[in-house]
């Protein structure tokens, strides 16, 4: 989590040999920036919270009730629900910080900053997983030979691994902040953020930075685009009679990737050009160094989007979800009225027709 403060800094102007008070050092003072974030990031995170939390606790509620996860990409679903829950939680912490300053203790400074940057880095994970169980899905239903090693690796007996690997990436890249974050005075009040030693204040900070964006955004975008597009030209050449849920389907892998472009890569730019300020000094003037970081505010609040977006890109358009949810609202309507009918408490066996046998996803479905 960026915090302007760690950005106040000193500039030089007008430096010469024969000095004078208007020579020296000049505060860049960001009381404004922190004004700005005190007023939109509680409401920013209020929003994703309340509708982030709707959406994933529905998805998690409805796989967790059918408690058997009968395809990988119901696995990656319930993680990536989990992993966006997490972050969701967060929020409040981050609000508070902004209008008020951190007044929860060190300890909690290191959990909250390390639990933000590894369920980030986990839910971006789990949608490269995503769109890539689809593509070997298609590839299966359409008897491809290509793809033969990954889809031995991509069954459900080895579900839980390629999870554990995606949640041990994340760990590790939140391992700097559980370490690093302290709880810093200034600015007239305590500040949550990473402080890095001087061996590696410029390098070190710059290198984690970009390894965030290379496993936190290109691999993802990379990995959703060769599978989408390889999904894609295969919907084109369904027969013409399927136009229509051809161009539905095409819709949907275009808005899926347009939402991850639009709210994630402003974000990642910014990080990238912070990564290489910090060890080329690219920014020099006070108030570059406020937009800069007003406008790391506003794309960061826009990559949290994403995880209000996600049960309506990933889950709700999905045909097996959408049945899941369906039974579970069955189930609970036909609870209610016979606990209408029944006010003494009997219970009757209710029995609905649902697959329980585990299977591999072998269509793509929208």
């Amino acid at each position: 989590m960026d915090v302007s403060e760690e950005n106040d800094y000193y500039y030089h102007e007008n430096i010469s040999l024969n000095f004078s008070y208007d020579d020296y050092p000049v505060l860049c003072e960001k009381g404004d920036v922190r004004s700005f974030a005190a007023l939109f990031l509680p409401i920013m995170y209020t929003m994703c919270l309340v509708v982030g939390l709707a959406g994933n606790g529905l998805v998690v509620g409805v796989y967790a009730y059918h408690k058997r996860l009968k395809t990988m990409t119901d696995a990656f679903l319930t993680h990536l629900a989990v992993a966006d829950l997490l972050l969701l939680f967060t929020l409040p912490f981050w609000a508070a910080d902004a209008t008020r300053g951190w007044e929860l203790g060190e300890a909690i400074c290191k959990i909250v900053s390390a639990c933000y940057t590894v369920n980030f880095t986990c839910c971006m994970l789990l949608l490269a997983c995503i769109s890539l169980d689809r593509y070997l899905a298609l590839a299966r239903a359409q008897g491809k030979d290509q793809s033969r090693r990954l889809q031995r690796i991509f069954t459900r007996r080895h579900c839980w691994k390629m999870c554990l690997v995606v949640w041990a990436t994340a760990f590790v890249l939140g391992l700097p902040d559980l370490i690093l974050s302290e709880v810093r005075w200034a600015s007239n009040r305590s500040i949550c953020l990473p402080i890095y030693p001087p061996s590696m204040a410029q390098g070190g900070k710059a290198a984690l930075e970009i390894a965030e964006v290379l496993l936190g955004f290109l691999l993802p975008f990379l990995v959703m685009v060769m599978c989408y597009w390889s999904v894609g030209r295969a919907l084109k050449g369904l027969p013409v009679e399927s136009r229509g849920k051809k161009w539905k389907a095409l819709r949907v892998l275009l808005i899926v990737v347009g939402v991850f472009v639009v709210t994630q890569l402003p974000y990642n730019v910014l990080k990238v050009y912070r990564a290489m300020d910090s060890v080329y000094a690219l920014v020099t003037h006070c108030g570059t160094s406020k937009v800069l970081d007003q406008a790391t505010q506003v794309t960061e609040s826009l990559a949290l989007t994403h995880c209000c977006l996600n049960p309506i890109l990933y889950a709700f358009v999905g045909s097996s979800f959408r049945q899941h949810m369906m039974k579970v609202a069955k189930k609970f309507g036909e609870k209610r009225r016979k606990r209408r009918e029944n006010p003494a408490g009997e219970e009757m066996e209710m029995s609905f027709n649902s697959h329980s046998a585990s299977q591999e996803t072998n269509t793509f479905s929208i």
